[in-house]
């Protein structure tokens, strides 16, 4: 009797909405063409959310830290995320490519993937995409083309990311309710007690020609003096990241130093 296969370590989930088969339709074939498994995870749809969706959103706090009104697509964005943590940890992969359907794939993908499989160890969370540089700081090599790096400012967007089993419970365990968009939150390594890399330069893009399905309410940002807290937030928010990138470069120069 042959004996069972082993899981893949790495598994995908791709979120997508009910409405946007178009979307599915392009990423599908690209993830197919690359070999990688995938699943389609249903995206919370903001034009149907329960009373206890719609409770996870706390308004004061994304207020206070955003400077804007909240988009209900932003909170079902954020708990298609959640979903995508819950249905990783209910499987026997180890780590989870998460994907939002607009996301563009490089062909270097499967092999930055894999690298990081090897390298498990030197990381909670990867992104692989942004939309800004991050200003990274390599501390590997991952291929000839890609590095694994810590970042010294912020790389916002979360289309593409790898992510194992111990961040993606912090998330569920620390992620709720929603304060600010996701994109955000969970990549501040210094709050969360997580190790949060970049591969540099990232092998998936956002493909800017698809017109997003978070529908943004018109005149959304405060006046900006009801935006100080923001500010004040903002600030604090970055002279952390950077803290946070030194110490994690300098605790990887200190690895890579010792025999």
């Amino acid at each position: 009797m042959n004996e069972p296969l082993m899981p893949h370590r790495t598994h995908t989930w791709v979120i997508n909405l009910d409405r946007s088969a178009d979307r599915l339709a392009r990423i599908g074939p690209a993830l197919d063409a690359l070999g990688l498994a995938w699943t389609r995870q249903r995206a919370v749809d903001a034009r149907d959310l329960s009373p206890a969706q719609a409770a996870q959103l706390e308004e004061a706090a994304y207020a206070r830290k955003h400077g804007k009104r909240p988009a209900l697509g932003e909170l079902g964005c954020y708990l298609s995320h959640m979903e995508v943590m819950q249905n990783f940890l209910a499987s026997p992969h180890e780590f989870a490519l998460v994907l939002e359907d607009d996301a563009q794939l490089g062909a270097e993908l499967p092999a930055v993937v894999a690298a990081l499989e090897r390298l498990s160890g030197r990381w909670d969370m990867v992104k692989l995409s942004g939309v800004h540089s991050g200003t990274p700081q390599s501390v590997a090599t991952l291929t000839d083309h890609t590095k694994l790096a810590v970042m010294l400012s912020r790389c916002t967007g979360s289309s593409a990311y790898l992510v194992n089993r111990h961040a993606a419970q912090v998330y569920l365990d620390r992620l709720l309710p929603m304060e600010l968009p996701y994109d955000h939150v969970f990549d501040r390594g210094w709050a969360l007690n997580l190790k949060i890399r970049l591969a540099s330069p990232p092998p998936c893009g956002h493909d800017q020609g698809v017109e997003t399905t978070i529908a943004l309410p018109q005149n959304r940002k405060f006046h900006w003096t009801k935006r100080l807290s923001a500010y004040g937030y903002r600030l604090r928010n970055e002279w952390q990241r950077v803290g946070y990138g030194l110490h994690q470069w300098w605790t990887e120069r200190r690895r890579a130093s010792t025999p």
